[in-house]
């Protein structure tokens, strides 16, 4: 195996011309440069310098690992310098995981901005319902996840830190004309004997919300009577301004009101998701997933 090191010994008495002014370059003594060629050309199995009156010249091999060397620095340097810029938080890629009304509410916003501070850090953006974004940041496929969270008291997955984005509390949907539509804020126990919509995807992300839900109604002191299931909330509001039902939906699901409904707040209690930035505990403090968090905050508080 040959010697990175003596490689670029040997490039320095190339490029010097003698073994006495490499080894003035590099602060040792001419025996000491002429120990490294020497193991270098055992280590290569083919004489490396020629003596030429004073000073030396590379035989054809010399030449041949004089090239390699250069190309070696090259390249470490090269290396170094994207190290440095990694740790700057001036290039690389950032991988993102949401669910849909996170990434439409807040995720344009975040990137807009962050693309500003960043210019040459990459983002590769997906939405992975119905999967749970937590655990791509979990498995190491995110270095970031916007992800619902049920119990604030449960501690997080193993490795993954938690940032509190915003607290998104649902409301109520009732088609015109509803009784209830006449009360400007309603109890959740309101609702009890009436048909639902249910709105979300049978999967781990949505189950989440779904729990949120059914927790919030059974502190009321009901269970709510789905009449109905649909997997998203623009398509729940065509069905409640259908007369089929009602619905409860988050505030970030209702950024298009479909015509033939009527919103209001709820509470005793108030059901609310509560939204958090998951990220891997070992690349939160690099500069660029910081600045990431950073964004996505400030486009949450936006929205609230």
């Amino acid at each position: 195996m040959l010697d990175v090191r003596r490689m670029q010994v040997l490039r320095a008495v190339v490029t010097s011309g003698s073994i006495t002014a490499a080894a003035t370059n590099l602060g040792y003594t001419p025996s000491a440069i002429s120990q490294q060629i020497s193991v270098l050309e055992r280590e290569a199995g083919l004489p490396l310098l020629a003596k030429v009156g004073r000073g030396v010249q590379p035989t054809a091999a010399g030449k041949l690992l004089t090239d390699h060397a250069a190309t070696i620095a090259d390249n470490l340097a090269e290396a170094e310098r994207a190290l440095a810029d990694l740790r700057e938080g001036r290039t690389g890629t950032l991988r993102v995981r949401y669910f849909s009304t996170a990434g439409a509410a807040l995720v344009p916003q975040a990137v807009a901005e962050f693309r500003k501070l960043h210019p040459d850090v990459q983002l590769d953006l997906a939405n992975v319902e119905p999967l749970d974004p937590i655990h791509e940041a979990a498995a190491g496929r995110a270095d970031a996840s916007i992800v619902v969270v049920a119990d604030e008291k449960k501690p997080p997955l193993h490795g993954i830190q938690l940032v509190h984005l915003l607290d998104d509390p649902y409301s109520a949907v009732l088609p015109h004309g509803h009784p209830l539509a006449d009360k400007e804020i309603l109890d959740l126990s309101d609702l009890a004997g009436e048909p639902w919509v249910d709105n979300e995807h049978y999967a781990a992300s949505s189950w989440t919300c779904r729990q949120i839900l059914l927790d919030a109604c059974a502190s009321a002191g009901f269970s709510p009577s789905f009449s109905l299931q649909c997997n998203d909330y623009t398509t729940a509001q065509g069905f409640v301004a259908a007369g089929l039902g009602i619905s409860m939906i988050p505030r970030l699901g209702l950024a298009t009101l479909t015509p033939g409904i009527v919103v209001r707040p709820v509470g005793k209690p108030e059901p609310i998701r509560r939204i958090y930035a998951a990220v891997p505990e070992f690349t939160a403090d690099q500069p660029a997933t910081a600045a990431l968090i950073r964004c996505l905050r400030t486009a949450a508080e936006s929205v609230n």
